[in-house]
């Protein structure tokens, strides 16, 4: 009886100090750096990758300790993307409550979001509305002699449409408008892999073909498994000769945001207008993001060669024959 009592304690006790342990740890123990530095979280690491990140900083006592804290006090996905200043001083619960709060991103910096499918207009007008060069970055994507050396995916574009990835970037407010647009183009460079990069190769295509065409497939529909099939529909009829018919490619022209134009708007005389012109328009039409990059890249093919999107819900209709499309286009009130 009390050889089983005195087991029951020892597991108890031990429970209750790996208990006490934990808790220690979570709320009370440190990192072993406590100099200050600048922690970066990028956009899309997840929150375990975060937690290991700060314990190999010497941030906190251990990630898991970190990802605990986070669970339970409703924090996971709530990370802000930025730079912070922080030392391994300050405890997971400080850390944790730093980095999910905006005002913390460190001083000096400004976080501008760029979507997918903008154009580098709209993007100089953001960077303008926040406090920077936006009519100088301008200047350099239309005119971008002098940094596009530099980057052997460009292979002498005449202008960086297309090539300015979208995403959240956290720049100092002294920066040049050269310092945003190579930020950009470095980013854009890191996130075509080598394996797209290989595909591209194997497809016997230029790198401008790829983004140009993903630039209409990104303007054209929004879900993933619909910009595959957009993509295969547009190649086959580059292929047979049918022009693309893009009113994405109108809109860039007209510098509207109308899904459907005119026909009198259709026959605008113009390089980019793909209504009048066949194959692809001589460089992209927005800046599209790794999603439609990737569809373009991979496409699916189908037996469609027409569709629309409905008004009202922004879904995609697919029709093989151009009878069925005018019949799918009365139907939506198109």
């Amino acid at each position: 009886m009390w050889k089983r009592f005195i087991t029951f304690l020892i597991i108890l006790t031990a429970l209750a100090g790996g208990f006490f342990y934990f808790r220690y740890q979570v709320y009370f123990a440190h990192g072993r750096n406590p100099e200050n530095q600048t922690f970066e979280v990028i956009k899309g690491e997840g929150n375990g990758q975060i937690a290991i990140k700060l314990e190999q900083a010497g941030l906190v006592s251990g990630n898991w300790y970190f990802y605990y804290y986070l669970q339970i006090h409703g924090l996971v996905n709530k990370i802000l993307p930025g730079k912070y200043t922080l030392n391994g001083d300050m405890g997971i619960p400080e850390i944790a409550v730093h980095i999910t709060s905006a005002e913390n991103i460190l001083p000096g910096h400004v976080r501008i979001t760029i979507p997918e499918g903008w154009t580098s207009k709209k993007i100089a007008e953001r960077l303008t509305a926040n406090g920077l060069d936006g009519k100088g970055f301008l200047e350099i994507v239309q005119n971008p002699q002098e940094i596009s050396s530099g980057y052997g995916f460009l292979d002498g574009a005449a202008t960086l449409e297309g090539y300015l990835f979208p995403d959240t970037y956290f720049l100092k407010k002294d920066i040049t408008a050269g310092g945003v647009v190579e930020k950009m183009l470095d980013n854009f460079d890191k996130k075509l892999t080598p394996e797209m990069r290989a595909e591209i190769e194997r497809q016997k295509k230029p790198v401008s073909d790829i983004i140009t065409m993903a630039s209409i497939v990104e303007r054209e529909v929004g879900l993933f498994e619909d910009r595959e099939l957009v993509s295969g529909l547009f190649w086959n009829r580059i292929t047979i000769g049918q022009p693309l018919q893009s009113d994405a490619t109108l809109t860039y022209i007209l510098d509207d945001e109308i899904g459907q134009h005119t026909l009198e708007q259709t026959m605008i005389d113009s390089p980019y207008n793909t209504y009048r012109n066949k194959g692809l328009p001589p460089g992209p039409i927005a800046n599209p993001g790794l999603a439609a990059i990737k569809a373009t890249l991979y496409p699916k093919n189908s037996e469609y060669n027409y569709f629309l999107s409905d008004p009202k819900t922004g879904q995609t209709i697919f029709s093989k024959t151009f009878e069925e499309h005018v019949s799918n286009k009365g139907k939506y009130g198109l």
